[in-house]
C-alpha cells in the first residue's frame, strides 16, 4: 500500500508528471515505428526473417531493436549505430589530443563531442544499412516479397529511410533524456528488450508443458528472480569511505579537533560504470563474425572459425571474449566517469578529509586505489552475470530466447536502467513532495 501511495504522489508533482508523460509518449512513438515495414517489402512474407532471428547473435540484435530487425522496419538498425559511434569517440578520446581538449572544456566541449558522435553515427549507418538490405534474401525473405525489386531505387530509398530512422531514434533518446525521465538511449533499448520478454517466456513454457515439466518452469522462475536479485545487489552495492569535516568557529576558522567535526561518507559504487560496459562489449562482439564473413576472410579457415564461434552467443569463445571485454570496459568507463582528482580537490576546498590520509594528491591516490580494488570484483561479477545465459542453455536446455533474460546483456540493462529511472523519480519525490519509492518514512511538506 505504501508503494501505491508513492505512485499517487508521483502524479501530484506537475513537473514529474509531465516528464513521465513525455517519456511514455516518445517510447510509444519508437514502438510504433518498430512495426512500420520498409516501403517496397511485403509485410506478409516476413516469417522467414522472423525464424532466422529467433536465436543466436541475430536474435540478440533483434531483441535490442525490439523486433524491428525481424520486421524489416524503418527502425531496423535500432540505436546500435549510435552506441558504436559513442564507443569509437570515447576510445579515440584517449589518443587524440583534440578530443581530450574537448573533454576538459565542460558543457561546450561535450556539445562538440556529441556533434562528432552524431556525424559518426551517420557514417556507420551508411555502412550498416546496405549490408542489412543485402542480407535480407539470405535471412529468409523470398524474392517475391520485394514489390519494387532490389534495384537502385529500392536500395537508395531504403538506405535513406534506415539512416533517417536511426537518427530519429537517436533524437527520441536525447529528447527523453532532456525532457523526460531516465537515460533516453538506455530506455529505448530496455523497452525493446521488454517487448520480447512475454513471447520468449510463453514459448519456453509451452515446450516445458509438452514434456510435463511444470516444476522445471517454477524452478526457472525462482532462478530468474534470484539472478535479478544478484543484479540489483551489483548495481546498488557501494563502498563507503568515511570523511570528516572540521567545524567552522565563530571567527571563521576551523576547530583543530577533528573529533568536533561532522562525519560523512563518500559512496563509491561497486559497479560505477552501470550498464555501459555491457553495451560497449556487446556492440564490439558483432564485429568478429562480420569480419569472418567478409570477402577477404570468407573462404579462409580463420574466417570460417570466426563465423562459427562468434555467431553462437552461447558458445565458449564468444562468452570468454565477451567476459574479458566487459572487465576491460568496466575499468575504462569507471576511469572516465569517476574523477578521483576532482573529488579530492572538492573535498579539500570544502574543508573535508579522509581520516589518516593527507588532503590533495594523497587523497586522490587513495580514492583511485579503492576504486581499482572494488572495480575488479565488480567487473568479474558483472561478467559472470553477463555470460550466465550460456550456462542455462547448456545445463538446463532452456530455449535461447528465454535464456537471454537469465542475466546477460538483456537482464543487466533491464535492472540497471530500471533502477536508474526509479532513482530519478525518487529524487523528485524526496526533493519536491513526499518520501521516495524505495524507503518509508514521514511525509514532507511540498515545496512551492
Amino acid at each position: 500500500m505504501k508503494f501505491i501511495e508513492s505512485l499517487k504522489n508521483v502524479w501530484k508533482i506537475e513537473e514529474l508528471r509531465n516528464r513521465i508523460s513525455v517519456t511514455l509518449g516518445l517510447l510509444l512513438v519508437y514502438r510504433f515505428g518498430a512495426q512500420v515495414v520498409l516501403p517496397g517489402i511485403d509485410a506478409s512474407q516476413l516469417s522467414g526473417l522472423a525464424d532466422s532471428t529467433d536465436g543466436g547473435l541475430l536474435g540478440l540484435l533483434n531483441a535490442f531493436t525490439g523486433g524491428a530487425f525481424a520486421n524489416a522496419s524503418v527502425f531496423a538498425l535500432g540505436i546500435m549505430p549510435y552506441i558504436s559511434a559513442s564507443i569509437v569517440v570515447q576510445l579515440m578520446g584517449i589518443a587524440i589530443p583534440y578530443l581530450q581538449k574537448l573533454q576538459k572544456e565542460g558543457a561546450s566541449g561535450q556539445k562538440k563531442i556529441n556533434q562528432i558522435t552524431r556525424w559518426l553515427t551517420i557514417a556507420i549507418c551508411l555502412l550498416q544499412a546496405p549490408g542489412y538490405l543485402a542480407s535480407l534474401p539470405a535471412l529468409g525473405i523470398p524474392t517475391s516479397a520485394f514489390l519494387l525489386g532490389t534495384g537502385f531505387l529500392f536500395y537508395f530509398s531504403s538506405v535513406t529511410i534506415l539512416i533517417t530512422g536511426c537518427i530519429f531514434a537517436m533524437w527520441l533518446g536525447e529528447k527523453i533524456t532532456d525532457k523526460g525521465i531516465g537515460n533516453g538511449i538506455s530506455l529505448l533499448i530496455m523497452v525493446g528488450i521488454i517487448a520480447r520478454l512475454p513471447a520468449s517466456f510463453l514459448q519456453n513454457a509451452a515446450t516445458r508443458l509438452e514434456g510435463n515439466n511444470v516444476m522445471l518452469i517454477l524452478f526457472e522462475i525462482v532462478l530468474w528472480f534470484a539472478i535479478i536479485l544478484a543484479s540489483i545487489m551489483l548495481v546498488m552495492g557501494v563502498r563507503k569511505i568515511a570523511v570528516q569535516y572540521a567545524r567552522r568557529t565563530a571567527s571563521g576558522g576551523y576547530e583543530k579537533s577533528a573529533a568536533a567535526g561532522s562525519r560523512q561518507y563518500i559512496p563509491l559504487k561497486l559497479n560505477a560504470s552501470g550498464v555501459m560496459p555491457i553495451i560497449f562489449a556487446q556492440a564490439i562482439m558483432f564485429v568478429p563474425s562480420l569480419i569472418g564473413g567478409s570477402s577477404f576472410l570468407k573462404e579462409t579457415s580463420a574466417g570460417a572459425w570466426m563465423q562459427t564461434n562468434f555467431a553462437d552467443i552461447f558458445g565458449f569463445w564468444y562468452n570468454l571474449v565477451f567476459a574479458l571485454l566487459i572487465i576491460v570496459f568496466t575499468y575504462f568507463y569507471t576511469a572516465i566517469t569517476v574523477p578521483t582528482n576532482k573529488m579530492a580537490d572538492d573535498l579539500k576546498r570544502s574543508g573535508g578529509f579522509i581520516p589518516g590520509i593527507r588532503p590533495g594528491s594523497e587523497t586522490s591516490e587513495y580514492l583511485d586505489k579503492i576504486m581499482s580494488q572494488i572495480t575488479l570484483p565488480g567487473s568479474i561479477f558483472l561478467a559472470l552475470i553477463a555470460v550466465f545465459p550460456a550456462f542455462i542453455v547448456k545445463l538446463m536446455g532452456v530455449q535461447q530466447g528465454w535464456a537471454l533474460f537469465f542475466g546477460g546483456t538483456s537482464l543487466i540493462i533491464l535492472v540497471g536502467v530500471a533502477i536508474d529511472t526509479m532513482q530519478q523519480v525518487n529524487s523528485y519525490l524526496l526533493n519536491r513532495h513526499y518520501d521516495g519509492l524505495m524507503k518509508t518514512g514521514k511525509n514532507r511538506k511540498a515545496v512551492a
